[in-house]
């Protein structure tokens, strides 16, 4: 099994449990809660960790069968990954600061700290390359195994 492979399997097994945790946190605030919901950022936290847990297990059967080289497959699933967990762990913060139902309204927020206008943009622009890229790139190279 390459690295790439270990990465992305490591991590569904990672984000699929923070999406069962997640789940239970989610089910005690919908019974404590007054109308039985979840605060907005527990409920994304939930479905985001279960549904990156499967991406990434579909992210490892494009890196068994890619026919790049082992360095830029490894360096494609990390970047997907590490922005899959970075994304997670954002909505773990927002859930358990219940300082936002929105996260990119400006001004940007964490708790009570106002972000530097330029951080959030510059942070979603390199998690849209870095996860369509990498994606992206495992892909292509499954595909090319396939059909080449």
């Amino acid at each position: 099994m390459s690295l790439a492979e270990k990465y992305c399997l490591t991590a569904a097994f990672i984000f699929f449990m923070t999406g069962l945790v997640s789940g239970i946190w989610k089910y005690r605030l919908m019974v404590k809660g007054f109308d039985h919901r979840a605060r907005y950022y527990v409920d994304i936290t939930h479905r985001s960790s279960l549904m990156y847990s499967f991406a990434a297990i579909l992210l490892a059967k494009f890196a068994e069968l890619s026919v790049f080289p082992a360095v830029v497959n490894n360096t494609a699933a990390l970047a997907t990954l590490i922005f899959f967990a970075a994304a997670i762990f954002t909505y773990i913060v927002h859930g358990v600061l219940r300082d936002t139902t929105n996260q990119l309204e400006e001004p940007h927020r964490v708790g009570n700290t106002k972000l530097p206008a330029w951080l959030t943009p510059l942070f979603m622009l390199l998690l849209i390359i870095a996860e369509v890229g990498g994606s992206a790139v495992l892909g292509v190279g499954a595909l090319l195994s396939i059909w080449w």
